[in-house]
């Protein structure tokens, strides 16, 4: 029998009390993805080195030069800085082992830290507008040269540093939050470097806090994907690229089932995900066999690697769970 996928069946409610319990959990669910995050370590440590010197420099400057974009950018970068901090202990915090009260272990510390994230970049955006706006009541000379040369260094940094969450971003909230980040504000600071020109060459002061509104649009447009996800994940929502239809239509088309009900999918973490289903089987109970390949198609096919499956048998007393509107 196959280890590591974690599938019980057994006859429910009233039935014959067949079992099955693979015993292989502490071999990690989902093949590797759980460890995903940890070639990371490096990135993150990197990252957050490199970004913390840019922002006292970009801070200090942005004092210096008088400008509000600088300002701007360095107070989100400074975010970016607790966001990476923020994510990284999450990666480590699900590395951990499941205890009594943490069955699943720490995993979920990564939906908590894509969810923080989003939420705390939305928050610097609302300081960073406001502060934005004043400001064109109030415009005031800014050294452009030292702006479009501390925002030029912020291109290669942040630039640097998306590159080294680039390859996980695709496969997990969290990693993905870094990057966007990183990316948007390598793209922002490209921004600064344009409005310094034009600054330099027309004198037009207000395209300072012009620009910090741009900033400010970018990230917003950035977050809301993160938002969104990490907030329907929080709620033990299907995770995005599986179909819970298919998952069901696949079940009923397994050999010997009759009736699917009681079916939930939900992520563990950002990187894993959970099944749990009723399967009603004339046959009663099939056997490990049949328990073991099912889990092996459902991780196959949908990337589920943690899944259970209970088996009950055909005309034996009704399931509580059976109705689709019943929790």
């Amino acid at each position: 029998m196959e280890q590591g996928h974690g599938h019980h069946a057994q006859a429910g409610h009233g039935g014959h009390d067949h079992h099955a319990h693979d015993h292989g959990h502490g071999h990690a669910h989902g093949h590797g993805h759980s460890h995903a995050p940890a070639r990371f370590g490096r990135a993150f440590a990197l990252g957050i080195g490199l970004n913390t010197a840019f922002v006292l420099i970009e801070a200090g400057y942005g004092v210096a030069a008088n400008s509000m974009a600088l300002l701007a950018d360095a107070g989100h970068n400074l975010s970016d800085v607790l966001g990476l901090v923020v994510a990284w202990a999450a990666t480590v915090l699900g590395r951990r082992r499941p205890s009594d009260r943490f069955t699943y272990g720490l995993r979920g510390s990564s939906i908590l830290a894509a969810l923080f994230n989003a939420v705390f970049l939305l928050v610097a955006c609302g300081a960073i507008a406001l502060e934005a706006v004043q400001r064109f009541h109030d415009p005031a000379p800014v050294a452009e040269a030292t702006v479009m040369v501390v925002a030029a260094i912020g291109i290669a940094i942040n630039g640097a540093t998306a590159w080294l969450f680039a390859s996980g971003r695709k496969g997990d909230i969290n990693i993905r939050g870094a990057y966007l980040h990183m990316a948007a504000d390598a793209a922002v600071s490209a921004g600064v470097v344009v409005a310094g020109l034009v600054i330099l060459l027309t004198g037009w002061t207000w395209l300072d806090p012009v620009v910090s509104l741009v900033i400010v649009a970018l990230i917003v447009w950035g977050t809301w994907g993160l938002l969104r996800d990490s907030v329907a994940m929080s709620l033990a929502a299907v995770p995005p690229g599986i179909d819970a239809r298919a998952v069901r239509r696949f079940l009923a088309e397994r050999p010997g089932v009759s009736e699917v009900h009681d079916l939930h999918i939900w992520p563990m973490s950002t990187t894993e995900t959970a099944l749990t289903a009723h399967l009603v089987m004339a046959g009663g109970f099939p056997g490990n066999a049949f328990l073991a390949e099912s889990a092996a198609l459902i991780e196959q096919r949908f990337g589920i690697a943690h899944a259970t499956l209970q088996i009950e048998e055909a005309g034996g007393p009704a399931c509580a769970l059976a109705p689709d509107h019943v929790v």
